[in-house]
């Protein structure tokens, strides 16, 4: 892999991820160097103790914008966009409308590929393997700063989902902070390690769902995909190595090879869950890393989670008062159907 860095008219950083070492990335920016702007505020609940994002300024952020001024697309003649090169394969730059910047952390924008009509789910399995070591550089990188306390890569597809650029393409958040949800995790991780005498609560938890079976869609020979026996949303796939590691660096090689075939396996059954005559499902697809200095953080388990809140053909799941309002969610799809099915629709 070949990383370059450059720079943006307007300072934020551009870093090309290549697979050939001849590449040359050296277009520049041709547009003015208006300096970027952002309103980023973090408060702290006083009720519930989770830290919230106040940033105004994304109220002006590119909102569905046609093809042809998609801003991820490469650049043209007299057409400049975020990427400033008339080709790419992976390109990884800072958001320019970030939820988090400067002391609150840091928003990056990954962009899978340089065809706007491209998924995820289309790209071959040496291109995976190329977002997944920007990625893994990125999450190393990231965590380096001072003000980061966790990283969070993700991909969220479709408008149902809010998704408001078609481009293919995913996002890192670089929090300053832990979130909400990892602490709850790391709470269970602390209790079930004092009430079993030293188990670890993830290493248990696939354990328990190979050896049930029922829920298990995917076993490879290093990932174990599976529905969680108590899923929220109505098709929910956790993934996880057979060996626990705490975020994507620390992946040896052997699951490091095998993840981009798993990974797009997963994808394009999401795809064919309601059958053939059914739009592209939305997704979002999430990886889990341990925070860098919390006291059990070494405890936690990388994964992925993958989840779509398309119920059934023409219907979503709305988190509605039950699941907005007290945080319980009611799911119509049992997990076993839901495991079922996913294994139904394997590639042949």
């Amino acid at each position: 892999m070949k990383k370059t860095a450059t720079r943006l008219a307007d300072g934020r950083e551009l870093i090309y991820y290549d697979s050939r070492d001849d590449a040359v990335r050296d277009a520049a920016d041709p547009r003015p160097a208006r300096p970027s702007r952002s309103t980023t505020e973090v408060r702290r609940d006083p009720l519930l103790g989770d830290d919230v994002v106040i940033a105004s300024h994304r109220q002006a952020r590119t909102y569905h914008p046609p093809p042809d001024l998609c801003p991820l697309c490469p650049s043209r003649p007299g057409r400049p966009t975020e990427i400033p090169a008339a080709d790419y394969e992976v390109a990884v730059f800072e958001n320019r409308f970030p939820s988090l910047a400067g002391d609150a952390g840091r928003c990056e924008v990954v962009c899978f590929t340089d065809d706007h009509h491209t998924r995820y789910a289309d790209l071959d399995e040496d291109r995976a393997a190329l977002v997944l070591a920007a990625l893994t550089d990125r999450t190393a990188e990231l965590g380096e700063l001072h003000s980061v306390e966790q990283v969070f890569c993700f991909e969220n597809r479709g408008p149902e989902m809010g998704v408001t650029l078609g481009h293919p393409h995913g996002q890192i958040y670089a929090y300053p902070f832990v979130t909400p949800r990892t602490e709850r995790v790391l709470a269970s991780v602390a209790a079930h390690h004092a009430r079993t005498g030293g188990r670890n609560l993830f290493d248990d938890t696939v354990a328990g769902e190979l050896a049930d079976g029922r829920r298990v869609v995917l076993a490879g020979e290093h990932w174990t995909a599976f529905v969680p026996y108590a899923a929220r949303w109505p098709y929910e796939v956790h993934l996880h190595p057979r060996r626990r590691v705490p975020d994507l660096p620390a992946l040896d090689d052997a699951a490091r090879a095998e993840l981009p075939r798993i990974q797009l396996e997963l994808l394009r059954r999401f795809d064919r869950i309601f059958g053939p005559e059914e739009p592209p499902t939305p997704y979002i697809a999430a990886w889990h890393q341990a925070p860098f200095h919390h006291p059990h953080g070494s405890e936690f388990a990388l994964h992925l989670e993958l989840f779509t809140i398309r119920r059934a053909p023409g219907k979503l799941k709305f988190l509605a008062g039950s699941e907005s309002g007290m945080n319980v969610f009611i799911n119509d799809v049992p997990p076993e159907a839901a495991a079922l099915r996913l294994r139904e629709v394997a590639s042949e």
